[in-house]
């Protein structure tokens, strides 16, 4: 059981980095802000989980049968992520590749304090066990001094895993399978790293998102591992028996005179190649969603609408469907993982085919970080346009993709990822 209160707050940007700051003693923080970005489906401004009181970790083998028993035993909050290599629990599938990070496949916990902002109101949700701390954890947040600029101990200096060379190569190979009929699309990502980096998480979530404002920016902490997300996108969320799924694909860049800007924006609305991207993946998408819905239910609410983000333009498509009420919540996300927009179509193939072209596991990158509600409902991001960082090895790394297509060229997937890693290499180098 859990005491609920309700704080009315004057200053909700200031009392947010308070908070944020005030979360950093603990070993297991999930923050997810929308920043205001008036998306569909939204159930709260931001939310913050601290503290655990229980959790669970674990490999891909039994991460889906172990969460489902988790969330149904709990039946409380429960936050976390899942990796993208859970897929080798779905699928006969591996990830061999170079890992510096070495985040667990799997990771949730239930939180002794949750605070869920809407307005200028936040609520806050303690477990009774630490219910008498409420008042003074409020005291406390609201005298936090805000967090000063930190700058990085060392400078850090970005490398490649894949250089333009070998990119374009990988690239030309993956048109091969395209051309061949092995698949129709695929994303294709690469590593950005840096070696005996020391940073400051919070900060440089902050930094990160003060440049990028996107409705799904997350900070998530493990002990020593971090996320620290800019993410535009939701991967699926649960409202009652309805499903939601907004995958993104089609990318523009953002140019300072708005002439030239709106222009970039017409453009990406009107490409073939960009709609056709998004299109393959609503297709994918919706016989994901098919798996567990209703029959009938299972709609393209939106197609292919741009929507603008401060470092680019997006190609956003809706998809909903209506789930028996019996579906377990956990079955929804089994039958949907990993998400269209980061695999490819037909799916199975287009993992077979990334793993063996990729570098780098992708681990926490593609994966997802949301949250269960004690009602069963959720609501679960794709981890893009990300920093993540093992503050023990002193490894930070950021990967970013693409789609491939049949009508893809090399040099332009490139210089598509370098505007999607911009941001990212940014906040890191200063």
């Amino acid at each position: 059981m859990r005491l609920t209160k309700t704080k009315y707050i004057n200053d909700v940007p200031a009392f947010k980095n308070q908070l944020l700051t005030w979360s950093q003693q603990f070993n297991e923080v999930v923050w997810m802000d929308s920043n205001q970005y008036q998306t569909s489906y939204s159930s709260y401004d931001a939310i913050l989980a601290v503290d655990a009181f229980t959790s669970i970790q674990t490999d891909y083998v039994s991460a889906f049968d172990t969460l489902q028993d988790y969330q149904q035993t709990t039946n409380d909050w429960i936050f976390g992520y899942l990796t993208y290599d859970v897929k080798n629990g779905l699928e006969p599938l591996t990830s061999g590749n170079f890992d510096g990070l070495e985040f667990a496949d799997l990771f949730f916990f239930q939180p002794k304090k949750v605070f869920l902002f809407k307005g200028n109101q936040v609520e806050f949700h303690y477990l009774n066990m630490v219910d008498d701390e409420l008042e003074s954890d409020f005291e406390a947040i609201s005298a936090t001094e805000i967090l000063e600029e930190q700058p990085l101990a060392y400078p850090i200096k970005i490398k490649l895993r894949i250089h333009k060379d070998a990119y374009f190569e990988k690239v030309t190979a993956m048109l091969q399978h395209i051309h061949r009929g092995d698949i129709y699309e695929a994303n294709f990502c690469q590593e950005f790293y840096a070696e005996d980096a020391e940073i400051h998480p919070l900060y440089i979530y902050q930094k990160l998102n003060a440049v990028s404002h996107p409705p799904f920016a997350t900070f998530l902490k493990v002990a020593d591992k971090y996320a620290i997300s800019a993410s535009p996108e939701r991967y699926i969320k649960k409202e009652g028996t309805t499903i939601i799924s907004q995958p993104i694909k089609g990318t523009a860049k953002r140019a300072d005179d708005s002439e030239v800007d709106l222009t970039l924006k017409n453009q990406l609305e009107h490409s073939e190649k960009e709609r056709s991207e998004n299109i393959m993946i609503v297709d994918l998408v919706r016989n994901d969603l098919s798996k567990t819905a209703l029959k009938g239910t299972v709609k393209v609410e939106e197609l292919c609408k741009v929507y603008t983000f401060e470092q680019v333009h997006q190609m956003i498509s809706t998809v909903t469907a209506k789930i028996p009420e019996s579906t377990p919540p956990v079955e929804v996300l089994k039958t949907t993982f990993p998400m269209g927009s980061m695999t490819g179509a037909p799916k199975l193939s287009a993992m077979k085919i990334i793993e063996a072209l990729e570098e780098t596991k992708r681990g926490l990158y593609s994966g997802t970080i949301g949250y269960f509600t004690p009602l069963g409902d959720f609501d679960f991001n794709v981890v893009i346009r990300s920093i993540l960082y093992n503050a023990a090895k002193r490894y930070v790394s950021y990967s970013v993709g693409g789609a491939i297509t049949a009508k893809s060229n090399p040099l332009s997937e490139y210089e598509e990822c370098l505007v999607k890693a911009k941001a990212m290499r940014e906040v890191l180098e200063g």
